[in-house]
């Protein structure tokens, strides 16, 4: 009987971090002007002619950095775009699969190009 009141007692301490931690962490990060807003298939096809430009996309989180959730994907099809939240949000909260609104500026990254985040809203 006492296992069942420990194991109990582990289950609401947990369920009280978890909870406590969802409500302290802000949904919106950073700063958003009113950008442009593009789809996400346009700036995975085009990003060059997007590059340096301000612009807002809006679609569900894929694949976010499991360390820190200091970046993730949105996607296109078979394709994504990579979006770096290193100088608004270097711990970001976990948000796979759930919807995002972002603004920033193509960058190069790699071989290709990133979204760089000046602000982001996760939904």
């Amino acid at each position: 009987m006492k296992t069942i009141f420990a194991f109990c007692g582990v289950i609401l301490l947990a369920s009280a971090f978890l909870a406590w931690r969802a409500l302290r962490m802000p949904a919106e990060y950073g700063t958003f002007t009113g950008a442009q807003r593009v789809q996400v298939a346009e700036l995975v096809e085009n990003p060059q002619h997007y590059t340096g430009r301000l612009i807002s996309v809006e679609a569900p989180v894929r694949e976010q950095c499991k360390t820190m959730g200091c970046y993730f994907f949105l996607p296109s099809g078979q394709k994504k775009l990579r979006v770096e939240l290193q100088d608004i949000a270097m711990n970001a909260p976990m948000h796979e699969g759930k919807p995002a609104r972002v603004e920033g500026q193509i960058v190069p990254y790699g071989d290709g190009y990133q979204l760089l985040a000046s602000g982001v809203e996760f939904k």
